[in-house]
Order: C-alpha cells, then structure tokens, then sequence
C-alpha cells in the first residue's frame, strides 16, 4: 500500500471502499471485479482521483424510461462511442453515488435524478490514448429512472444525445452497454414485482 489518500480525497477513498465492502455482487465476474477493484485501492489510496494512478475509480449511471423500454445515452466526444453517462469522482463530490448522480445531471441535461442508492454492476475497462495519462476506468455504475416529462440536453463532452429502444440500439454504441442494460432492466423488474 502507498500510505493515506490524499486528505481532500480521504472522505471519497472511504466511501468507496465501504460501498465495496458492503456490496454483494450477483456472480463470480463481477465478484473478481469487486475485489480487484479493493486491491487497486489497497496499493494506491489516490486511486478515486483522475491524477492518481493510471487505473482508477469511475462513477457512472444508466438513465432508463421508467418502463425500462428506452434507454438515454449519449455520443462522447473524446471516445467516439455511444455510452451511459459517467466519469471521474470530484472532491466535491460527497461520494461515489453522488458522483454519479453528478456526472449524470451534467452530462444529460437532466435534473432531478435519483439514482438507485446501491451500484448495479462494475466494470474494468482500458481506453484508448485520446484519454492522457488515464489507461483504465474502474466503474461503479448505478441506475436511474428519468423524471416524467424530463427532456436532455447534450453537453460539451457529447456529440450527441438521444433515447434508444433498447431492443434498437445505435451500431456505435460501447460494447458493455447492452449488458448493462440487461442488467438494469432485470433490476428494474425485480423491484416492480416487489412493488
């Protein structure tokens, strides 16, 4: 381990990893990912910063119609790709949801959303040089239902922004994405059968 997180990131660094530790994931996938995640923390604390290491916590959150029929993605302009909405947590941020809940209101335009309060799912993934110094997103991502009657607006780090059938998906789009949004939609179910 390389000592203490930074004291502006120290509120950050101990939710993260009290999100992980409480967290149970659904499969062995995404427990290898849990884990991994924790002993990226345990060798650099700084790693809930974008300028910590070159693989580090990100916070992202899938916006789906309240149905689960539609899903809200939008074009990122550095990646090329179509992608949920996310990036890197901020020291303002209060924790990894609220970076989530952020970085979803900015870049979707959208207020008033209310992530799920527990990750959905994690994902490990490299990118590409566009990114700088970063070389891997460890993301946590949440869920979101979009306020009724609520309309996006793109911002400056998307070309573009957009609702998608999510049996309909544009060819573009990132390929973790579909799964994610089975994943989402089966939670999404489980919560309207509980009522």
């Amino acid at each position: 381990m390389r000592g203490a997180p930074p004291p502006a990131l120290r509120h950050l660094y101990d939710d993260v990893l009290a999100v992980l530790l409480r967290w149970s994931a659904p499969n062995q996938t995404q427990e290898q990912l849990r884990r991994s995640f924790m002993a990226t923390l345990a060798q650099d604390p700084s790693a809930v910063a974008k300028s910590g290491p070159p693989a580090h916590i990100t916070a992202s959150c899938l916006v789906l119609s309240a149905d689960g029929s539609r899903v809200l993605l939008h074009l990122h302009g550095k990646a090329g790709i179509w992608l949920q909405f996310g990036g890197h947590l901020e020291t303002t941020d209060a924790s990894v949801w609220d970076a989530a809940r952020r970085e979803a209101t900015e870049e979707s335009g959208l207020f008033g959303l209310d992530p799920w309060p527990d990750p959905i799912d994690l994902d490990r993934h490299a990118l590409g040089n566009r990114f700088g110094t970063c070389s891997e997103h460890l993301d946590i991502r949440f869920l979101a239902v979009a306020p009724a009657g609520s309309a996006p607006l793109a911002s400056d780090e998307s070309t573009d922004i957009g609702w998608f059938p999510v049996d309909a998906l544009p060819p573009d789009v990132a390929p973790d994405v579909p799964r994610l949004i089975a994943v989402c939609r089966d939670h999404l179910a489980a919560a309207a059968r509980r009522g």
